[in-house]
């Protein structure tokens, strides 16, 4: 069972270092880098030499583009703030030594955010699919979430994957700004219509399945402010969607800009 390790960048040069030295033991390390303008491509190569530059058209794209480059059976997809802890990779070693029974694995993930760990507001377990057999794999779904979408048995990783998501709410509120830009132009692709029942209920209960059902309010501060920005990107969200639609010309106008040129420039029979 090989296992090919790898971490799709643009301008991760705080955070590429830890993250692959976490997964120093894979048997192949690739980093697929959008043409990052810091030093992610210089540091990543101190770890490997297949390092890739691949133009971002969106994050299923580039998982997929990423996992067809793996030369091995097996894929473990990290993120650039991501780590693989010490129980973690013992699991996976001791998977790889044994041989699998499944076709991929979801891992326990672990969040740090406003200086400290969270470990409620549906944010912790937060299983992901992370682990996976290459050819019985594909990432899928509606942008900026797609996750890897595994044919046949998915089992389950003892040990936490970290992850060193936003350091402050600024960075928190502007990657929800690009996130709910492509959440709201893959809906329009997809010709999904805006709804006011989605835009006034649903941030509510996004709030109350985060702060309540997922007990948030154990988080303290920082489960509040995570239940209320929950609440505020799936209203942002469908804004936009209403933005989208609302920048269509209307079937009049557009009927009027068609006709308008020609009579200006012929004058009509009624007009003679």
């Amino acid at each position: 069972m090989k296992i090919t390790a790898r971490i799709n960048t643009f301008n991760e040069a705080a955070n590429i270092a830890a993250a692959l030295e976490s997964v120093a033991w894979a048997d192949e390390i690739l980093v697929v880098d959008s043409f990052s303008t810091d030093r992610t491509v210089e540091i990543a190569r101190r770890y490997t030499e297949r390092v890739v530059s691949y133009e971002f058209k969106g994050y299923g794209d580039k998982h997929n583009f990423a996992d067809s480059l793996c030369r091995t059976e097996w894929v473990l997809a990290l993120d650039a703030d991501e780590r693989v802890t010490p129980e973690l990779r013992d699991s996976i070693l001791r998977l790889r030594a044994a041989g699998a029974d499944c076709d991929g694995y979801r891992i326990a993930r672990r969040t740090w955010y406003l200086n400290r760990w969270i470990r409620h507001s549906g944010w912790y377990p937060d299983y992901q699919t992370r682990l996976y057999r290459r050819d019985a794999t594909r990432w899928e779904g509606e942008p900026p979430h797609e996750a890897p979408k595994v044919r046949g048995r998915i089992g389950v990783l003892r040990g936490d994957l970290l992850h060193f998501t936003r350091r402050d709410l600024r960075e928190h509120i502007a990657v929800m700004n690009t996130y709910t830009d492509m959440a709201a132009e893959g809906r329009f692709a997809a010709g999904r219509r805006p709804s006011w029942t989605r835009l006034w209920l649903s941030p509510a209960w996004a709030f109350f399945r985060s702060y309540g059902l997922r007990q948030g309010f154990r988080d303290g501060l920082a489960g509040a402010i995570i239940a209320y920005l929950a609440a505020f990107y799936v209203h942002v969200k469908e804004a936009k969607l209403f933005e989208h639609y609302r920048a269509l010309p209307a079937p009049d106008a557009a009927a009027a800009s068609r006709t308008a040129a020609p009579a200006a420039s012929a004058p009509s029979s009624h007009g003679r």
